[in-house]
């Protein structure tokens, strides 16, 4: 049961039990006063009597001490009376209710009737059990989180002491340092490709199927492709992540993968192969792809082998790229 439902259910609870307290109240003023109707203490009837008793034997006008016939019951019978709307009456339980679990019922102010005060002890264990409950959810998030912000900060610290050792210039080290930062904010830690590969084969096929399916679609050349080739090229494609103005590949370069993007914003552009005074580039957004040299020329060339188109265009992140190759 969740928190709230607790809350709700104590408060309707308790105005459920006040009415009761009330009821019992008013038969035994009704019983040792004569002449007195048990019938008249009710609306729902048409019989009538002067049970002005009431105020006396059942008075509802207590202080704030320890009320000896409604206990922890007098709020209900001093602030929710008939005239009240039933979302004043929702509202002001769930406010005793929150108050009461909160407090771990040491606000309760309790009569000595027994039921009462199990009821109060029942509030009471109750909102303990929900604090520990909430105290032991936090440490674990906390200990999860640490361990893995320590597992971050000792592979920062190997990565460090890997490009100090090498030599890199700072252009280099603040490349791979913000990358590994983008890496961190997008997984926390979390090994994609190792849970992947845990998991059986048929559920690793839906979860490829449902993360690349719709962008190799999107290739014209694979639109009528059978289910089994497409199962195959889902499961071959890995997760990659760019960060602003990365270079994924340069015109000229040869082309041995393409690149579907999931997430993100690319600049495409082009020389013609270094024509002078020419230049053409468009964006690639969420959805498009690149690479499509190894369809137009290299897939299709049963003479080609293991020689590689070169790339027609320079491929430059505008922005941070999460995409499959």
């Amino acid at each position: 049961m969740s928190c709230d439902g607790n809350i709700e259910g104590f408060g309707a609870l308790w105005y459920i039990l006040s009415m009761q307290r009330a009821d019992i109240c008013w038969r035994k003023a009704c019983s040792r006063h004569a002449g007195c109707d048990l019938r008249s203490l009710y609306c729902s009837t048409n019989v009538y009597g002067n049970n002005t008793f009431l105020q006396t034997d059942c008075p509802t006008d207590g202080d704030d001490a320890v009320d000896p016939i409604f206990g922890i019951y007098l709020p209900v019978m001093k602030n929710v009376s008939e005239s009240k709307s039933f979302f004043e009456k929702l509202f002001y339980c769930f406010w005793w209710g929150l108050q009461s679990l909160s407090s771990l019922g040491q606000n309760l102010k309790t009569s000595t009737d027994t039921s009462e005060n199990l009821f109060a002890v029942f509030v009471s264990a109750s909102g303990l059990v929900l604090f520990a409950l909430l105290i032991g959810n936090v440490q674990t998030y906390l200990q999860s989180a640490s361990t893995r912000i320590e597992e971050m900060r000792m592979k920062r610290r190997d990565t460090e002491q890997w490009m100090a050792h090498r030599l890199l210039p700072e252009n280099l080290k603040e490349r791979i340092m913000r990358h590994e930062q983008y890496k961190w904010q997008e997984t926390r830690g979390v090994d994609e490709e190792g849970i992947l590969a845990n998991l059986p084969k048929d559920l690793r096929r839906e979860i490829k199927r449902h993360l690349c399916l719709s962008l190799l679609m999107k290739v014209p050349m694979f639109e009528n492709m059978d289910e089994q080739l497409l199962d195959a090229l889902c499961d071959r494609l890995k997760p990659m992540l760019y960060t602003e103005g990365s270079c994924i590949i340069r015109e000229g370069d040869p082309v041995n993968e393409m690149l579907f993007i999931m997430r993100g914003t690319l600049e495409s552009m082009t020389t013609n192969g270094g024509q002078t005074g020419f230049f053409n580039s468009n964006v690639l957004k969420g959805g498009d792809f690149c690479g499509e040299e190894l369809l137009l020329t290299w897939a299709l060339d049963p003479t080609s082998y293991s020689n590689l188109p070169g790339s027609t265009r320079t491929v430059r992140t505008l922005t941070e790229v999460e995409a499959f190759l």
